[in-house]
């Protein structure tokens, strides 16, 4: 079991920037590939940004190439994701996702591939 709690939503005007985190216990952090997605209202949940196991390969989503930024610390078990320049359409619940397994290098990139989820955090941002 993988226990993923986020933080750092909240209100923000277009052009801000915000950091979300999320913090994992339950099983060794370098063990798993981290993933965030995101679902607006009425949308599919939508794939915004993965990291490898070692951190070294990171892959995004096209809405926030360029953007946003995910890192992760392994040693604080902790998986961040700066968005920079938000735009109102990146208005969603942010989820960060754990994935089970691969090599160090390995990304996952789609939602039923990612094994355990967050309770997702509420990002909105204003025109």
């Amino acid at each position: 079991q993988v226990q993923l709690v986020e933080s750092g939503g909240g209100l923000a005007q277009a052009g801000d920037s915000l950091r979300l985190s999320c913090a994992t216990s339950g099983r060794t952090f370098s063990s798993v590939v981290m993933g965030w997605f995101r679902q607006a209202p009425g949308k599919e949940r939508e794939f915004v940004a993965a990291s490898s196991r070692n951190g070294v390969k990171t892959y995004y989503g096209d809405s926030v190439k360029g953007r946003f930024t995910i890192s992760r610390d392994n040693a604080k078990n902790t998986v961040y994701l700066q968005m920079n320049s938000l735009k109102p359409e990146d208005t969603a619940v942010y989820y960060c996702a754990a994935a089970i397994g691969g090599r160090l290098d390995t990304l996952v990139v789609l939602v039923d591939e990612y094994d355990y989820w967050g309770q997702g955090t509420q990002v909105t941002v204003s025109s």
